[in-house]
């Protein structure tokens, strides 16, 4: 709201300071800033009403240490992560964006279906919350209408390397605009550390010859669908311990705001030969705000808990690292960039499979791990879990630096 206005003031009226607004920078700064003190100031107002409605974690008893000490922990505190992210984003973006407004979808449609399961554990004393159906059906919804937005609206466009001669581009750095073809609709997405490393969807399909444009829709959606809860459940997953979900959402986040900078400038995507991406850069301002409702969340997150996201924030966390990274042409990056969901996920799918193997075939089952998913693994080993969280971030770190290394290394 305060960019039309600046912008109102500044075209009208030549305010001064109020051209700082047209740029992405300032207003990601504002946003990040204003997001991390609702999440600290208002998150502790919001934790006490949380208390006082005696929306307590229920902990079922897994044999781990200090697990008990956490039952009656307010949960749902997801809620501030989405506020902290919401207000500024409304306050500082532009929200005729085609990116803000499917991000935001998406935030309150994740937050609600986690808002749901979280209800009904809490106030219907139901452990098992909402049936696993529902959550699939709410995630393959918002997976249907974030590809139909990012396939057919017109905004969602992108522009590509016309210059192939290397002399060429140089002369052309102080005009990169020349360098790139016309805006046009595209299903390419990025291959890591791959040469010539674009990937279209549409070639999935070319044994259909020319009818592969008209189906290549479909294709497109199945797989926004697919990361989308693959995503959403790892992130779950992940949100087991204090501090761990949410410190590594918000590196992988940053991460993910580095590639919408790159994309939606022009000179960065020349320089790095890049696909450019119109408009992408404003999600920056959405990440900005997450980043600091993230960090604002871990005040309170980090051991001991003072406050649990719940399925609330982290159906939304994965809901929104989803489709950043599909946005932004990097979803084929997110095996590495959110290796950490992968790892947690994959853990538990082998623990599961493993064991009725096993069972099937001698009659008694086995596991790989101590526990699933990964991080009560190291649990049962004897690690404290703030050794184990910071070890999470560290390797979150590296994960993330290598993903951002791609822009180069290919």
């Amino acid at each position: 709201m305060l960019y039309y206005l600046f912008e109102y003031l500044d075209t009208h009226y030549n305010l001064s300071g109020a051209g700082l607004f047209k740029y992405i920078s300032f207003r990601s700064a504002l946003a990040f800033a204003f997001s991390l003190l609702i999440s600290t100031i208002f998150g502790r107002k919001i934790i006490d009403k949380l208390r006082k409605l005696q929306v307590g974690e229920s902990v079922r008893d897994l044999g781990l240490e200090g697990q008990k000490e956490k039952t009656g922990t307010p949960t749902m505190g997801g809620i501030i992560i989405i506020l902290a992210t919401i207000i500024p984003v409304l306050i500082f973006a532009k929200l005729e964006n085609i990116y803000i407004i499917i991000l935001i979808v998406t935030t309150l449609w994740t937050g609600t279906i986690g808002f749901i399961d979280d209800y009904i554990k809490v106030f219907k004393k139901n452990k098992d919350g909402l049936k696993g159906r529902f959550k699939i059906i709410g995630q393959v919804t918002l997976g249907i209408f974030v590809g139909l937005m990012l396939y057919f609206n017109p905004d969602v466009v992108v522009k590509e390397k016309i210059l192939t001669n290397q002399i060429s581009q140089t002369l052309n750095q102080t005009n990169p605009s020349s360098n790139f073809g016309e805006a046009h609709k595209s299903t390419k997405t990025t291959i890591p550390f791959v040469k010539n490393n674009e990937f279209d969807y549409a070639s999935l399909l070319g044994w259909m010859g020319e009818k592969a444009n008209d189906y290549v829709w479909l294709v497109f959606v199945l797989v926004v669908i697919f990361i989308i809860t693959a995503v959403s459940n790892g992130a779950n997953l992940t949100d087991g311990i204090d501090g761990l979900a949410a410190g590594t959402s918000a590196i992988i986040v940053m991460a993910l705001a580095v590639f919408a900078w790159v994309s939606g400038n022009i000179v960065f995507a020349n320089y790095l030969n890049v696909m450019y991406i119109p408009n992408s850069g404003e999600m920056t301002i959405f990440i900005s705000a997450f980043v600091g409702g993230l960090v604002g969340f871990l005040w309170y997150n980090t051991y001991p808990a003072q406050v649990f996201m719940g399925d609330t924030g982290s159906l939304t966390i994965g809901g929104i690292i989803a489709v950043l990274a599909i946005a932004v042409r990097k979803e084929l990056l997110i095996p590495i960039l959110a290796g950490i969901f992968l790892a947690e996920n994959l853990s538990v799918i082998l623990q599961v499979s493993y064991f009725k193997y096993t069972r099937k075939k001698y009659g008694e089952g086995r596991r790989i791990f101590l526990m699933s998913p990964l991080h009560h693994h190291y649990q049962k080993k004897g690690y404290h879990e703030s050794k184990i969280v910071t070890r999470f971030w560290i390797v979150s770190i590296l994960l993330a630096v290598l993903s951002i290394l791609t822009l180069k290394v290919r």
